[in-house]
């Protein structure tokens, strides 16, 4: 069933979500430390006014179990949720690293950051449900385009977004790793 994210499902989007966004929970956290990234992780989560937020999480729950997680959330508002992570980077930190944050997306966007499905349910088509509702909400709510950024060497995710209708616009440098953007109208 797919649904949004609830605050006490931490413990089971966490997983997916570091498989999910790799390195980038490192720039994110601003440590490389597993334990610290986790507890950042989760800190984020739990929060309501960030990019990682449940309230920008949507899940697909089966057998009681969260199957797969997706985070979206608008173009318009991307500053604004990654103000606290800067914030708090910047302040442990130092500038440099809060300016490793960058704005993945446009203005007018609805922005698909990351997707995951647990292994054991993977082939089942849950990706592509995730998506379906992603793209639903983002014409809900009166977005002009949606857009998501893949790995260059993902080969795999970038056919099932071609699939899916994206087309290529640009690469972007997240990370120190270079990302194709892709957009459906």
């Amino acid at each position: 069933m797919i649904e949004m994210a609830k605050r006490e499902d931490v413990n089971e989007v966490l997983p997916l979500l570091l498989s999910a966004i790799g390195s980038i929970a490192y720039t994110l956290t601003g440590t490389n430390e597993d334990d610290e990234t986790w507890q950042v992780l989760s800190d984020y989560y739990l929060q309501e006014n960030n990019r990682i937020s449940y309230r920008n999480i949507i899940v697909d729950r089966r057998d009681g179990v969260i199957a797969g997680m997706l985070i979206a959330y608008l173009g318009d508002e991307a500053e604004q949720l990654d103000k606290p992570i800067k914030d708090r980077l910047k302040h442990l930190y130092g500038e440099a690293s809060a300016a490793k944050i960058v704005k993945e997306c446009q203005e007018g966007d609805y922005y698909l950051d990351a997707v995951a499905v647990d292994e054991r349910y993977r082939g089942q088509g849950i990706a592509s449900n995730l998506i379906t509702a992603f793209e639903e909400r983002g014409k809900s709510l009166g977005c002009k385009q949606l857009s998501l950024i893949v790995e260059s060497y993902n080969t795999r995710a970038y056919s099932l977004y071609s699939r899916l209708g994206y087309i290529a616009d640009g690469n972007i440098t997240v990370s120190d790793g270079i990302y194709s953007r892709m957009v459906k109208k």
